[in-house]
């Protein structure tokens, strides 16, 4: 699934909706080497390693990719895993495995060819067979949390260092959806026992795993195989769930971690306790999903007074601390996708909720409604608040295995935040296509959807005509009844100063070029 159901910041689900929110990643436990000194200190251990101590409120639940799919996790994921491709700081697909790739002339079948003599960590090749494998098991294994991305792949055909991949339709977007987010690459060999993969991870990435204790820690170390090696300058990873928020900026203060994925919240503490925060651009983007197919909202009116009594600002300023920005799309401004004609569809305006509201035969206290929720979540508070001026009674109602009924379309009501895709066709289909994993109101689309994505599928990304296109479509799913958008925020990272600035990658962390206590920067 493409996105995460969030209770609190707007983030992905681990796949397609995890309960939690905008954040990155997971937990915290021992560290191996010495700790860094106050604030940050230096990383290097006695030995002149540099090591990256990094705890993430994302740690990794499942390490067999076509499991833990493309919520927030894949960050982590990719310190084991390579794909065919990587997405560059203007969020582009560049090379990774791959090497090159063509399209035939029709947009119906793409070759990749990938990089000559690479293997995997248990010294598997890695060649077109493999990602035949990976393509292959990500269709059809029982668990897998990806199927749903790969629906235009019809099959691949395996040659040597060649991979083909055929299509069911014309499509141009399988090398921005086929990279870190969708297709990180397992060795075929250790993925034949899936269960032992997903907590054994082997992979052709920049780090091989040591150590793993199951959600607590994962030891790793660097792979001189890596295609990328020499630009890889951090020799030792110790990623650890993160502790409870309040203990993290002492943590980074004391050494003890120099590297942290954080909330809004405390941003101002980490910047006075010297630390950089690192602020990384993403696709976030937190949402009210609502049900069209059950009352109250089969009514339109109903739907349309709910999209008027949303205050988009009051999430910004109590949420993101000065970091996010109201929004009515899945995209950031500025980006290819957002839609400058869509910005201000359905304006904060509760008087014409109310009217709505009367129009459709409810007065106020008619409408009761459970919103449905993993846990305690400031969002849903502040929609109950929202709603209950217009004269809709919201009951929140928390229910961590919530995430069954919401993919299973049985809510009425409920709330999610997303990572999107590199794809941003995928972004799209996966909140308001038929099958979308993030449309409660399956098979509803908006009308004029599905030609809309064809096109987008149909024109090549260089294409002078694409954003064009892309925003079109866009505008066509923003038709939806089914979500209504509140607002977005990036990705913020704390790090001790001995940790280098990181590539500012859409919603990547991207290791390339790196450097710890200045070990491994260019003399």
């Amino acid at each position: 699934m493409p996105g995460r159901i969030t209770p609190r910041r707007p983030g992905p689900h681990r796949r397609s909706g995890r309960p939690r929110a905008t954040a990155l990643g997971a937990a915290l436990a021992t560290v191996l080497v010495p700790a860094l000194s106050a604030c940050g200190g230096d990383a290097a251990s006695a030995s002149g390693d540099a090591t990256l101590k990094w705890t993430s409120t994302y740690f990794p639940a499942h390490w067999d990719p076509v499991v833990g799919g493309s919520g927030a996790q894949f960050r982590e994921l990719s310190l084991v895993y390579a794909s065919l491709t990587r997405t560059d700081e203007s969020g582009k697909a560049v090379p990774d495995l791959a090497e090159s790739w063509e399209y035939n002339d029709e947009g119906d079948r793409i070759t990749f060819h990938l990089r000559p003599g690479l293997k995997f960590s248990d010294g598997e090749p890695v060649d077109g067979a493999a990602v035949k494998a990976a393509v292959e098991r990500a269709q059809k294994q029982k668990n897998s949390a990806l199927f749903g991305d790969l629906t235009s792949i019809e099959s691949v055909d395996a040659k040597d260092l060649d991979a083909t991949v055929n299509l069911n339709q014309v499509d141009y977007q399988i090398p921005q959806l086929l990279g870190q987010r969708v297709l990180q690459i397992a060795s075929p060999k250790a993925a034949a026992a899936p269960e032992k993969l997903d907590q054994n991870p082997v992979g052709a990435g920049p780090f091989t795993v040591t150590q793993i204790v199951p959600g607590t820690k994962a030891v790793l170390k660097k792979n001189p195989e890596y295609w990328d090696a020499d630009n890889i300058h951090i020799d030792n990873v110790e990623l650890t769930s993160a502790p409870d928020a309040s203990t993290v900026v002492s943590g980074l203060q004391t050494g003890v971690y120099n590297f942290a994925d954080i909330a809004p919240s405390q941003a101002d503490a980490a910047k006075k306790a010297g630390l950089d925060v690192f602020v990384q651009p993403g696709f976030n983007a937190s949402n009210i999903s609502l049900n069209v197919n059950k009352a109250p909202f089969d009514n339109d009116k109903v739907v349309d007074a709910v999209r008027h009594a949303v205050n988009r600002q009051e999430f910004v300023d109590k949420l993101t601390f000065g970091y996010g920005e109201a929004t009515n799309q899945p995209f950031p401004k500025g980006y290819v996708a957002y839609d400058p004609e869509s910005e201000d569809a359905y304006p904060y305006d509760p008087a014409k909720s109310k009217k709505l509201l009367a129009e459709a035969g409810y007065r106020a206290g008619d409408i009761k409604l459970d919103l449905v929720i993993p846990e305690e979540d400031p969002q849903a508070e502040i929609v109950q608040s929202q709603l209950a001026a217009v004269g809709i009674t919201v009951d929140i109602r928390i229910d961590k295995n919530w995430s069954t009924p919401f993919f299973a379309k049985d809510l009425t009501f409920s709330l999610y935040g997303t990572t999107g895709r590199d794809s941003a066709a995928q972004t799209l289909t996966a909140h308001f296509g038929p099958d979308g994993p993030l449309n409660l109101s399956t098979p509803y689309e908006p009308e004029g959807f599905e030609a809309a994505i064809a096109k987008v599928r149909q024109t090549p990304l260089d294409a002078p005509e694409y954003p064009q296109v892309l925003q079109e479509a866009t505008r066509a799913g923003l038709d939806s009844k089914a979500l209504v958008f509140t607002y977005s925020q990036p990705n913020l990272i704390a790090k001790s100063k001995s940790v280098s600035g990181l590539p500012k990658n859409p919603a990547h962390l991207d290791w390339t070029g790196v450097t710890i206590g200045g070990k491994g920067a260019a003399s």
